[in-house]
């Protein structure tokens, strides 16, 4: 009795520690959407941890999560400068936070990649009022002025729900094939992990007393608008 009592225990805190977890799975080139994994790298937690966060600031599981250096099988998707893309998540994100997208160029194949370079961030989904931007999809377009090549697409959303606690990063990173694209470096760059400090006020900001009122999103700030306008 003791032992079946323990493993119902076991049970229900597996299933409590993933409530309310999500992973962003599924990749979208205009309005062909394409099977999940099919150019998002696939994380190597177990099945029932597979859409968990990382919570380490310090871990290179923060480029495209745990054992996400390597592709792992996951296909580059070639795709225009200014293309439209959007990142679908399996279910809608629940904790509130905000919301980013990097880029870092791959020195060869996207695939061969591990993330260690410089990245670039393209996109900040932050706070309007007391609202979060708490959705299962988030779209966005390729800069029009990076330069031609390979590159890891990361998408980043971090749960700001509980503060006082380690914040969680739910991540994941697309492989993309750029063309079309112009000859200016994206500016300003960094590393990941470093990109993000543990004092950051957007990480340790309580935001049910305010902490959405001048909120500054974590990280580099976003590149330059001449990167992603027509003109650029």
């Amino acid at each position: 009795m003791k032992s079946i009592l323990h493993l119902a225990v076991v049970a229900a805190f597996a299933v409590n520690s993933v409530a309310g977890h999500y992973i962003f799975q599924q990749f979208t080139a205009g309005d062909t959407k394409y099977p999940a994994w099919k150019y998002v790298r696939r994380n190597s937690n177990p099945a029932w941890l597979q859409n968990g966060p990382v919570i380490d600031l310090a871990s290179n599981d923060l480029r495209c999560n745990v054992g996400g250096e390597v592709s792992n099988g996951t296909e580059t998707i070639t795709m225009k400068a200014g293309d439209q893309f959007t990142f679908t998540l399996d279910t809608a994100v629940y904790h509130s936070g905000p919301v980013s997208l990097y880029m870092s160029k791959a020195p060869g194949a996207a695939a061969d990649y591990d993330g260690s370079g410089q990245w670039f961030k393209i996109f900040d989904w932050g706070p309007s009022g007391t609202t979060w931007p708490m959705r299962d999809t988030y779209t966005q377009n390729i800069p029009r002025c990076i330069p031609d090549g390979e590159y890891l697409l990361r998408i980043q959303q971090i749960g700001l729900h509980n503060p006082g606690a380690a914040p969680q990063f739910y991540l994941s990173c697309a492989q993309v094939k750029v063309t079309n694209g112009g000859s200016t470096l994206p500016s300003p760059t960094a590393l990941i992990p470093g990109a993000i400090k543990s004092n950051d006020p957007g990480l340790t900001v309580n935001i049910y007393n305010g902490g959405s009122n001048n909120y500054v999103v974590p990280g580099p700030k976003v590149v330059s608008s001449s990167f992603t306008s027509d003109e650029g």
